[in-house]
């Protein structure tokens, strides 16, 4: 079990460094703007379809009722993994099937403002590292749970904690994402429609997730959610 969760750790590395890659048009064989050409309605109709795959996928698996199901088949300690397993092949699916549409939405010619935002892209990429870090990376990503099944320790639920980051907004890691998703100096219309199906299932995804930490945590998150921002920083008038 834990070779199984390091395997899917490891794919799911190699998933995000494509991921910005394909986002950055940086050292990967087929990026957001390359490869096979449709007309643009059709592969709009087809990018839709690939991020609405990974939506349903990443949403549906990452319920309460769907992991009681699921761990009725496998072993609890790499339920997490097998989570992480198949997004990550869901994101190479939409990776190796993406059709781009290159239609120039936008194009900065000043070289520093290019370097200006490709500085914020990385940004992006930084907050979502260490927003995973700041809460258990390892835990999030399956492999803890499996390294204390081999060990014989117990489960254990995480107690309710603000570090850092989660002090400004509620989700982190899903602003770093939007950070990432936006900052570019060549946007064209299929980045485009990433940018904003992502950022929208990002939205419905944070809402799914405050139900169940709701569910988990009670009012002590309730009184959370009316302090700090859910995604976009920002504080209520009149709290410190």
């Amino acid at each position: 079990m834990l070779l199984y969760s390091a395997v899917s750790y490891g794919i799911f590395l190699i998933s995000v460094v494509y991921l910005i890659g394909f986002l950055g048009r940086l050292f990967v064989p087929k990026h957001i703007d390359d490869g096979v050409t449709l007309d643009w309605p059709l592969a709009a109709l087809a990018n839709i379809g690939l991020i609405t795959l990974f939506a349903v996928q990443h949403s549906v698996m990452a319920r309460k009722g769907f992991k009681a199901r699921l761990t009725r088949l496998m072993p609890t300690a790499i339920e997490r993994s097998t989570y992480v397993l198949i997004s990550s092949l869901t994101l190479v699916l939409l990776f190796w099937l993406w059709r781009p549409i290159t239609v120039s939405v936008w194009t900065v010619e000043s070289p520093l403002a290019r370097a200006l935002i490709t500085g914020v892209f990385w940004i992006g990429w930084a907050v979502v590292f260490v927003a995973t870090l700041l809460i258990s990376h390892f835990e999030l990503f399956g492999l803890r749970q499996a390294l204390d099944n081999l060990r014989g320790i117990a489960p254990q639920a995480q107690p309710f904690k603000t570090p850092a980051l989660y002090k400004i907004v509620r989700h982190p890691l899903y602003l770093g994402f939007l950070i990432a998703f936006w900052a570019t100096p060549d946007m064209t219309a299929g980045h485009l429609l990433f940018a904003l199906a992502f950022t929208a299932y990002l939205f419905i995804g944070a809402h799914l997730e405050e139900k169940d930490l709701v569910a988990l945590f009670g009012e002590t998150y309730r009184r959370y959610q009316k302090e700090v921002g859910m995604v976009l920083p920002w504080r209520r008038k009149g709290q410190p």
